[in-house]
């Protein structure tokens, strides 16, 4: 999301993560990432809970696709942050308007499985 923040900014859309550590390693996670949008921090998992959103078991460490994950990442320059309050929670990306309005909804199955960017940006009408 990070290489795509000012496209998103440009077209007027606000941005968001949600993390489960506490503020000292919301702080770090955006000093190493770069980040420049809001991270909020959800000790509880309501919002996790709230979307339906998924634990990983130990298993999913030696799953196939997580290994061609952690190898794309590695590749793309990006490296294992430290880790948070709860390393086998699985994360997802939403995208909301106003009026309750859903848009877009992608709940992670594994490590790794993160929405595609150019579908998040078309959701938001966002248009390259």
């Amino acid at each position: 999301m990070r290489d795509h923040e000012q496209a998103f900014r440009d077209a007027e859309v606000s941005l968001a993560a949600i993390g489960l550590g506490g503020r000292r390693y919301a702080a770090e996670f955006r000093r190493e990432t770069g980040i420049g949008f809001p991270l909020l921090v959800d000790s509880r998992k309501r919002a996790y809970q709230t979307v339906g959103l998924k634990s990983a078991s130990l298993l999913h460490l030696v799953r196939l696709d997580n290994f061609k994950a952690r190898s794309r990442a590695k590749a793309g320059g990006h490296s294992q942050h430290r880790l948070g309050k709860d390393p086998l929670q699985l994360g997802g990306s939403f995208v909301f308007a106003p009026g309750d309005q859903d848009l877009y909804a992608q709940v992670s199955q594994s490590f790794g499985d993160n929405a595609p960017v150019d579908q998040l940006l078309a959701a938001a009408g966002v248009t390259s």
